[in-house]
């Protein structure tokens, strides 16, 4: 039938339906109804690049790195990134990854709390920001049970910790304090011998007797308890809620400054791998376990793997208060002048990222850059 055959109310219905196209794109171009076309997220869902063509990232080959190690091996973090390509480099300590961060060789770095306040101190405040936390707990002072049979009998003993300065370091000498116990921070020597000693040899210095024990993290105090070591203290239950932080996450201040869409994809990652972790604990601690024996071409016994394992929770929440107390007892130890943290902390990027994922936001302990 022509048009002009159709009865009035059949032609007005015909012209509101060919119009119906042109308004919906008007609308569409107002913004009304669109989606964001240039949201991060929805780039990185997309599998499109984001802002920066690759972001480096550093962590350790280490249990307490759990989240950047399975984050990469089950390709969460990478998949967080869409087009943007992931990159990691390997640490074996500390400094040496604040220096990476440092010569803008890393962009983000999974570390200790002790490292990343000294970063934060030595730089005045201009070289990284804490934006996330990532794991708790996993540290524990073993002993040779034929030698030391309680606390007290810790005094006069070789006790290795990892390095001087380091967060167990601090750690053992704040509780060394407590005892009454008198120890010059520098060298090591007083009514205890603290033996600095790397965690990769730490296992046979134990096993020839040159040390009696040694305050660690995991793994390295469950390879002890293999070798006949006894775990004479959890240092979780010195801790309110037995919580404190052990591993954070730092980012360049110029890195977060230049691809503010890069870094929220990579705490996206971050926060979907310890969904994961907690949602998969079994599968994850063999996640771990692959890694290490892609990056170094071994992997850790169960007898080493399990009870290392069970001792760490990886978290979102950077636990702010505790790396405030940490760095006291650095203070009061005389390893650290007392530091101006403030603005340590942005966690405003990672806030973004737990609210999108219907999670609580986590705070900064009056550390945060506002």
């Amino acid at each position: 039938m022509p048009a002009a055959a159709h009865p009035p109310r059949r032609r007005r219905a015909l012209a509101a339906a060919a119009a119906l196209p042109l308004l919906l794109g008007a609308l569409g171009a107002c913004g009304y109804g669109s989606e964001k076309k240039n949201d991060g997220a929805n780039a990185a869902a997309q599998g499109r690049k984001l802002s920066a063509d690759t972001v480096r990232i550093g962590y350790f080959p280490n249990l307490t790195h759990a989240t950047p190690l399975v984050g990469e091996q089950e390709g969460i973090l990478q998949k967080a990134l869409g087009g943007t390509k992931l990159r990691s480099t390997t640490f074996n300590a500390g400094p040496s990854e604040i220096e990476a961060l440092n010569a803008d060789s890393i962009d983000i770095g999974w570390i200790g709390p002790s490292p990343a306040v000294n970063g934060y101190v030595k730089s005045k405040g201009k070289s990284l920001r804490i934006i996330s936390g990532s794991a708790s707990g996993g540290v524990k002072l073993v002993v040779d049970p034929k030698k030391i049979g309680s606390l007290e009998d810790v005094k006069g003993k070789r006790i290795a910790t990892p390095q001087k300065g380091n967060t167990q370091d601090v750690a053992f000498l704040n509780w060394i304090a407590g005892q009454g116990w008198k120890v010059d921070p520098q060298s090591g020597k007083g009514d205890v011998s603290v033996v600095r000693t790397d965690n990769k040899v730490t296992p046979d210095a134990f096993k020839s007797g040159s040390v009696d024990g040694a305050w660690v993290p995991e793994p390295t105090a469950s390879k002890l308890v293999s070798e006949g070591g006894k775990v004479l203290l959890d240092e979780s239950t010195l801790w309110q809620d037995k919580k404190f932080v052990i591993t954070n996450v730092i980012v360049s201040q110029k890195f977060l400054e230049e691809h503010p869409d890069v870094v929220e994809a990579v705490l996206r990652g971050s926060v979907r791998t310890n969904a994961w972790i907690a949602a998969n604990p079994d599968r994850a601690k063999a996640s771990v376990n692959a890694a290490l024996k892609r990056l170094g071409g071994k992997e850790l016994p169960a007898e080493v793997i399990d009870p290392a394992w069970q001792s760490l929770t990886t978290t979102d929440d950077p636990l702010a208060s505790t790396l405030r107390a940490q760095a006291d007892h650095a203070v009061k130890a005389g390893l650290l002048e007392e530091p101006d943290l403030s603005g340590i902390y942005d966690l405003r990027p990672l806030n973004k990222v737990l609210t999108a994922e219907g999670r609580p936001s986590v705070g900064a302990a009056k550390l945060g850059r506002q």
